[in-house]
C-alpha cells in the first residue's frame, strides 16, 4: 500500500462523508434560518421554538434520504472491501 492509494482512500472517505452528511445538514440550516426570521420578526425568544422543528425537519429528512444515505455507505464499504486485496499485495 502506497501513499497514492492511501489518499486516494482518505478522499473518498471524506467525499461519502460530506454526502451523507450534505442533506441532513441544509434542512437543518434551511429550518433554522426560517425559524430565525419568525422569531425576529415576532420577538418570540423562545428556545424550543428553534430546536422542536429542527430535530422534526431532521428526522423526516432521515426517514425520507435513508434508504439512498445507506446505499451509498454500503457501496462506498463494498468497494473498500472488494479492494483489500489489492491494496495488501
Amino acid at each position: 500500500m502506497d501513499a497514492d492509494s492511501v489518499i486516494s482512500i482518505g478522499r473518498q472517505a471524506m467525499e461519502v462523508t460530506i454526502l451523507l452528511a450534505a442533506p441532513i445538514l441544509l434542512i437543518s440550516l434551511a429550518v433554522g434560518l426560517l425559524i430565525a426570521m419568525f422569531q425576529a420578526a415576532t420577538q418570540i425568544n423562545e428556545m424550543t421554538l428553534s430546536f422542536v422543528p429542527k430535530l422534526i425537519a431532521v428526522a423526516v429528512v432521515l426517514m425520507a434520504a435513508g434508504p439512498w444515505l445507506l446505499r451509498q455507505i454500503v457501496g462506498f464499504t463494498q468497494k473498500l472491501f472488494e479492494n483489500i486485496p489489492f491494496l495488501i499485495g
